[in-house]
């Protein structure tokens, strides 16, 4: 059985793909009491619709993926 740790790293594989054809990356931070802390990077960091991309995409896919996961934050 993964861990929690491996579980993530997993997902954001599958959702770097999307985000590296545009430029984009997302790094995992941190794991604490089911919040996923991440960085975005590349095109990413400085887009003006991240915080969408965020929500929208990494936060729906990691919770759907991952057990355990309410939410996503970035730093």
């Amino acid at each position: 059985m993964q861990n929690l740790n491996d579980e993530v790293e997993a997902a954001l594989g599958k959702i770097r793909e999307g985000l590296r054809v545009d430029g984009g990356d997302v790094e995992l931070v941190d794991i604490s009491d089911g919040i996923v802390t991440v960085r975005l990077q590349g095109h990413c960091a400085g887009c003006p619709f991240s915080q969408m991309t965020l929500k929208n995409f990494i936060e729906k896919e990691l919770v759907k993926s991952v057990a355990g996961i309410k939410g996503v934050v970035s730093v």
